[in-house]
């Protein structure tokens, strides 16, 4: 997992230009909707109530990498390695996405929004959509896929 500010996302040889050029261009008034951005990449942009953390579910991927960016408002995402979690739902391939029990373990939180973007690795199970201290607030989300 990486968590920086978008300011710095530059630094990240990993993230491709195509992607970086978008997040530097999003705006709160960016449409809702889905973007192609160059082969495989894409991003979808979302309008959503954060939900209470019972209704929240970890979950990974294993075909592409997610950076995860608030355009407005905040929610808490947690995070925590998938080893030795609990599969509550079987990967669904046509979903790119499986999910699991919460863990006996602490896992390590952060607060999205505020020019901050998380990067997040398929080994890394992230429960997303949270509300921060069970206030729900509406977001603007944009979540970019870039293939492993």
């Amino acid at each position: 997992m990486i968590i920086d500010k978008i300011e710095n996302i530059e630094k990240y040889s990993q993230i491709p230009i195509s992607v970086i050029k978008f997040i530097k261009n999003l705006t709160p008034e960016t449409p809702v909707g889905h973007y192609e951005l160059e082969n495989e990449i894409f991003a979808n942009i979302d309008e959503y109530t954060t939900k209470l953390f019972e209704n929240c579910k970890f979950e990974a991927h294993k075909k592409y990498i997610d950076i995860q960016i608030l355009t407005t408002g905040t929610e808490q995402l947690d995070y925590i390695n998938i080893e030795g979690l609990a599969v509550s739902e079987e990967y669904d391939q046509n979903r790119d996405v499986m999910f699991f029990e919460n863990p006996t373990t602490v896992p390590d939180s952060v607060i999205l929004g505020n020019n901050k973007f998380a990067f997040i690795y398929p080994h890394e199970a992230h429960k997303p959509q949270m509300a921060i201290n069970n206030i729900q607030t509406d977001v603007k989300k944009v979540v970019v896929k870039i293939p492993v």
